[in-house]
């Protein structure tokens, strides 16, 4: 028993640690959702262009770490009218450009993950545009989108359908507004709910190592 509340001491020592940077970064998700919509999304990347791909890795690394809710993400603004290459780099930023994962990193093992990690999800998403002008063909692309359009239902479809996003008037007027407000807290509870199952297993396996691994 002395062993499992070690590890488990251990377990809630990092979540400790991390968990400002976890409200952090969710807050920040749930910020940019609730005041850039999934169709002003779609008119911000409308071709593969350099300027596209940043936008795309820009929003991104600021929405929720879910792999789930990104690929959900991806194929709703693609559905839209999103370009195919500037959806896959948004679903990539998502999960390899995201902020609050960055600070967790420079928190537990070091500044130089973090820059990895940035520079690694970088070059995939230059990897991935630069295969994609290659080899992708318009009729691939019409396949994948009548694939999207079957509707098939994922585990965080809910999410990536849902709009609550706050489109008039600044961005500062939408964040402080009861509408904006309430929106960004559901947002926030939704990225919450969509990753916690990661974040307790994780912090779960990592205080067993600590504490069982010389």
């Amino acid at each position: 028993m002395g062993g499992i509340a070690h590890a488990l001491n251990l377990a809630f020592g990092m979540f400790w640690e991390i968990l400002w940077a976890l409200i952090l970064g969710f807050a920040l998700s749930a910020t940019v959702q609730a005041v850039v919509s999934k169709s002003e999304m779609t008119r911000l990347l409308p071709d593969d262009s350099p300027r596209s791909l940043a936008i795309a890795c820009g929003l991104g690394a600021a929405s929720s770490s879910c792999s789930y809710a990104a690929v959900a993400l991806a194929r709703s603004i693609f559905r839209k009218g999103a370009n195919f290459t500037a959806a896959m780099a948004f679903e990539f930023a998502s999960t390899n450009l995201v902020i609050e994962l960055g600070i967790i990193l420079a928190l537990l093992i070091g500044w130089q993950f973090t820059v990895a990690e940035f520079a690694g999800g970088i070059l995939m998403v230059v990897l991935l545009a630069s295969l994609f002008r290659l080899f992708l063909t318009p009729r691939l692309v019409e396949m994948a989108r009548r694939q999207a359009e079957r509707g098939l239902v994922g585990s965080m479809e809910g999410h990536a359908e849902m709009e609550m996003s706050v489109t008039e008037g600044p961005i500062l007027s939408r964040i402080t507004s009861p509408k904006g407000f309430t929106a960004i807290s559901h947002y926030f509870a939704m990225d919450w709910h969509a990753i916690w199952k990661d974040i307790v297993g994780g912090l779960l396996i990592a205080g067993a190592l600590a504490a069982w691994v010389p």
